[in-house]
């Protein structure tokens, strides 16, 4: 964590609110917003089930919002906020699109790649990303596991 970085909570209440919305669509619960100049640029969801797509991932979607929004791929000085640890393939986005700053809710054991399961955000190319974790784990934790003791029956 960088000391002179404070999440705040209202960019991570409406990452975990987008995750609500992929729960009652039947998605991973996992939302995400990219936040620039003290705003919202780029929300996302999990989409994976509705478009038949491995690319459809919250990170990636506010991702590519975030670009859209700004113009340029390079988001230099956006913070992502997320409400789980990114696989390899957003991790990997994170680095290219020079996010300055990952905020994460809850640790991914199986596949998190932003120090739990591996570290790509750590790979020498130059930049890397501040990473605060556990930033409202709790109600981050509380949704995944109440969608997946619903989905198990």
């Amino acid at each position: 964590m960088e000391l002179a970085f404070l999440p705040q909570k209202e960019f991570m209440r409406e990452a975990l609110a987008l995750a609500r919305a992929a729960a009652a669509a039947g998605e991973v619960p996992v939302g995400a917003v990219v936040v620039g100049q003290g705003r919202v640029l780029g929300r996302g969801r999990n989409r994976m089930e509705e478009t038949g797509s491995a690319l459809a991932h919250a990170e990636l979607e506010a991702i590519h919002q975030a670009s859209q929004a700004l113009g340029t791929w390079r988001l230099t000085g956006c913070h992502l906020y997320v409400t789980l640890e990114p696989c390899p393939m957003c991790a990997g986005a994170i680095l290219n699109a020079h996010i300055a700053q990952l905020v994460y809710g809850l640790d991914d054991q199986r596949a998190g790649c932003a120090g739990t399961a591996c570290d790509v955000l750590s790979l020498p190319i130059g930049r890397r990303p501040g990473v605060y974790r556990g930033f409202l784990e709790e109600e981050c934790r509380a949704l995944l596991q109440g969608f997946f003791q619903v989905l198990r029956g």
